[in-house]
């Protein structure tokens, strides 16, 4: 840091609960740019290799980020790559030049990464050979510790004492070459990371809640690639004014033709078609492209080819056998909505009321969101079956079944033993 810097970090590092305390009335200082300034792009083996070197005899933990260009191009691959790390400095990645950074990955896998909301970057870097073996998730981090406001800028300003910049957050990070202002944005991200880090640690062990925060950590670390989505044209927004199973093959013929677009094209599938468009095409089942372009999303822009490939995915739809149609829902693994749980078992319905009730008072005293405490669906499939034995040893056993952490279980099981022995209401 600058001696600024430092003075100012100094300062503020002074969490009381998620907030400075209310006699410190100190302004938050921009922070312009980075402490060695903003870094070249690697996009070369060459330098690619020196970068690995660094950051492979730095010290301490490595601040990680990734850009992508999400509404921008197909898919959610990373378009930067930053990373931090004492006595390594800063470096930016170009991972379109460099696409695979596992060399990167290998030489600090041991190393603790620091991330914020590790989850949204975490399959991108997967996607270029770089996975950790422990993090540090800032976002996290401050749920847990009961900040209101969780974004990187909100808690570097509350924690730190400093204001970033966040206007190119949603950019085109496809874009080549990258502005230098882009560059300065993606070079500050990680600039205070590793401070931000520690200022939290050190407020989660205060709190008594930094073997917790540890627990959520390891679990993401340690977490498998998520499954891809079986039937993902089921979540087009709009979905649920779609009724019919005729018009739900229209949904399912048009968004696997955009997506087919969209992938060719690498660009966002909304570019292609939006989702109110398909929704409406499925709607009215037009019969042929002058019907088509009648609707909302098949305006006067859209050109005759574009309109009789749109026309001819609802055809197929229009055409296949009632036995090829798909079904109105997915198959349910779970409880149904709770909203007809008092309909169908009045009991569980008064359990899942008791049992809501009490983890929403536990997560207030414990300062934090409740579902940080304990997911919802943890609490609504325990609530709909319970064990035949409510007490404490069988409810801890019903929650790690559902993937509970130990904190959560130790937190919870009371809560829920009382919740789950709680009469039906009259």
């Amino acid at each position: 840091m600058t001696d600024a810097q430092e003075t100012a970090a100094d300062s503020s590092l002074r969490t009381t609960g998620g907030a400075p305390p209310d006699d410190v009335e100190t302004a938050p200082t921009p922070l312009l740019e980075p402490r060695e300034g903003i870094p070249p792009v690697i996009a070369d083996d060459a330098s690619l290799a020196e970068v690995i070197a660094a950051f492979a005899a730095g010290s301490g933990p490595v601040a990680v980020d990734a850009e992508r260009a999400s509404g921008y191009r197909y898919g959610q691959r990373a378009y930067l790559v930053q990373l931090r790390r004492e006595g390594a400095g800063t470096a930016l990645i170009d991972p379109v030049a460099c696409p695979d950074l596992s060399g990167l990955g290998e030489a600090i896998s041991g190393v603790e990464w620091v991330l914020h909301a590790a989850t949204q970057d975490l399959p991108c870097l997967r996607e270029i050979g770089m996975v950790p073996t422990r993090l540090f998730d800032t976002e996290l981090a401050g749920r847990l510790a009961g900040f209101p406001r969780v974004g990187l800028g909100a808690m570097v300003e509350s924690v730190l004492g400093f204001v970033l910049e966040k206007g190119h957050s949603a950019v085109d990070w496809s874009t080549r070459p990258l502005p230098e202002p882009w560059l300065r944005y993606a070079a500050l991200d990680v600039e205070l990371l590793v401070d931000l880090r520690d200022a939290l640690e050190k407020e989660l062990d205060r709190q008594g809640k930094l073997e917790w925060a540890q627990q959520e950590f390891d679990a993401i670390a340690s977490a498998p690639p998520p499954e891809p989505r079986k039937d993902p044209w089921r979540r087009t927004s709009g979905m649920h004014k779609v009724r019919r199973r005729r018009q739900m093959a229209v949904v399912r013929e048009l968004w696997e033709t955009r997506d087919r677009i969209a992938q060719r094209r690498d660009v966002s599938p909304g570019k292609v078609l939006g989702d109110t468009a398909i929704v409406e095409a499925a709607l009215a089942l037009p019969a042929n492209t002058h019907a088509l372009a009648a609707l909302n999303g098949f305006g006067h822009r859209m050109g005759r080819r574009q309109l009789e490939q749109w026309q001819t995915a609802v055809d197929r739809a229009r055409a296949l056998p009632d036995a090829e149609l798909p079904q109105p829902g997915q198959p349910v693994t779970g409880p149904p909505p709770p909203r007809a749980w008092a309909d169908k078992d009045p009991a569980a319905a008064a359990r899942l009321s008791a049992a809501r009730a009490a983890v929403s008072a536990l997560a207030e005293r414990l300062n934090m969101p409740q579902e940080n405490l304990i997911t919802p669906d943890t609490v609504r499939r325990v609530c709909w079956e319970p064990p035949k034995l409510a007490d404490a040893d069988s409810v801890a056993a019903a929650l790690a079944a559902h993937g509970a952490r130990p904190w959560q279980i130790e937190q919870v099981t009371p809560v829920l033993v009382t919740a789950l022995a709680a009469p039906p209401k009259a």
